[in-house]
């Protein structure tokens, strides 16, 4: 699946491809893309960061919670360390950089094709994530959530019953560098567990003392 909104670009995008022997599946938003891909898991998304609707990463996220493991490679305009660190805490697997070589990408493509499966599917209990409204819906109940919240959120449910530890959570949050005071990832958790409680959802976030915290 190929998630880019220059439609120039997406249509390059899936003629080469197509021509190395891929099929290719073209997307140009966010929201279309995460539907489609929950519904029917590509083996590999290459997804721009900067679509119309929604951040790149926050899709990649999205995709991540509900199960979706396949592969993402993210396009990007941006070279800087920080971008390339932010889209691989997303739960991206590798990037390229525009403008690109398509030699490059198929590469790319082929050696994330080539690693095998990821692990077993995230789950969420009965929690759904929504990247473009940030919003988190459980039944008919449905919290809006900042986009700070929605990353922490996200990061917690990619790795159920697991402790994320407190640096994990502030670098998928927040941009690099950016200065988080001891008590703002407290508060944020905070803000969730009521929203949470809120929506009557079954799952819940627990504080694991001295490293971090765990949805369970």
């Amino acid at each position: 699946m190929v998630v880019e909104d220059d439609g120039d670009l997406r249509r390059q995008l899936r003629k080469g491809l197509g021509e190395e022997g891929f099929e290719v599946v073209p997307v140009a938003r966010g929201a279309d893309a995460v539907a489609a891909a929950t519904d029917d898991p590509p083996d590999l998304l290459v997804v721009d960061i900067g679509l119309p609707d929604a951040d790149g990463r926050d899709v990649c996220q999205a995709l991540r919670a509900r199960g979706v493991e396949a592969p993402i490679l993210f396009l990007t305009a941006r070279d800087a360390v920080t971008d390339r660190l932010s889209g691989f805490s997303a739960g991206g697997d590798d990037y390229v950089t525009k403008p690109f070589a398509l030699a490059e990408l198929v590469a790319r493509v082929r050696a994330l094709l080539k690693r095998g499966g990821l692990d077993t599917a995230t789950t969420v209990g009965d929690l759904r994530l929504d990247p473009v409204a940030h919003v988190a819906e459980c039944g008919r109940e449905s919290v809006a959530l900042t986009p700070t919240e929605f990353r922490l959120l996200a990061t917690l449910a990619t790795r159920v019953g697991e402790a994320v530890r407190r640096h994990e959570l502030i670098r998928a949050a927040w941009p690099d560098g950016a200065i988080v005071h001891d008590n703002t990832l407290d508060v944020y958790i905070a803000r969730l567990r009521r929203k949470l409680t809120r929506l009557g959802a079954a799952i819940a976030i627990s504080t694991v003392y001295g490293v971090g915290y765990r949805l369970r």
